[in-house]
């Protein structure tokens, strides 16, 4: 049997995934999360062949969520299945160890038969966005420009920023600044916006 864990926020989709998979033969559903942070303790208890995860997870990522597995449980697979199929993710992904990435609107068939690939090796990438990834290239904002933008995306002031970031407020100027050129944007808001529309947030 393929050992199977889910995350997934949303309680239909996730019972839903759930029941289709547990009705494949070779299948077992043996835990479903709602939150990024419970991935990784679920998965050292439970010690899935596979970890089925969202992106848009609270608590934690489900990037950040595949690195940790990634580096906790070098066995188990992990499959990212997301509504936003963007380059920024797949790329990020990939980087953080994740063996497939699809997006959620494909059949469920394609599902089943993504989760025995990365379990026997191969890499699962939906075609239309590895093309998008490839032609869109590296994100051009570095680890820091991305925690500045993160944290100035509720509106934070600069001051509040550099508080929560431990840096001076010169230098979250400039990360903004830079972030802001970078992603060919007006202002932070806008920045922000774009950043997260190419998955590089």
């Amino acid at each position: 049997m393929i050992r199977v864990l889910l995350a997934e926020d949303q309680g239909m989709m996730r019972g839903a995934l759930a029941l289709l998979l547990n009705l494949e033969d070779d299948f077992e559903v043996v835990g479903q999360v709602a939150a990024g942070d419970r991935i990784l303790p679920a998965a050292l208890e439970l010690r899935p062949d596979v970890a089925v995860l969202d992106i848009e997870l609270p608590g934690r990522s489900g990037l950040d969520a595949a690195a940790d597995l990634h580096a906790a449980l070098p066995d188990c697979k992990v499959l990212i299945v997301t509504t936003f199929g963007r380059p920024g993710y797949l790329r990020r992904a990939m980087e953080a160890g994740a063996s497939g990435f699809l997006v959620k609107d494909g059949p469920v068939e394609d599902l089943s038969a993504a989760i025995r690939r990365v379990l026997a090796g191969e890499r699962v990438v939906d075609p239309e966005l590895a093309t998008a990834a490839l032609s869109a290239g590296p994100s051009p904002l570095t680890p820091r420009e991305c925690d500045v933008l993160s944290a100035a995306a509720d509106g934070s002031t600069i001051s509040d920023i550099a508080g929560r970031l431990h840096l001076s407020e010169s230098t979250v100027r400039n990360y903004l600044s830079a972030a802001i050129g970078k992603t060919g944007a007006r202002n932070r808001i806008e920045a922000v916006r774009a950043a997260r529309h190419n998955g590089w947030l």
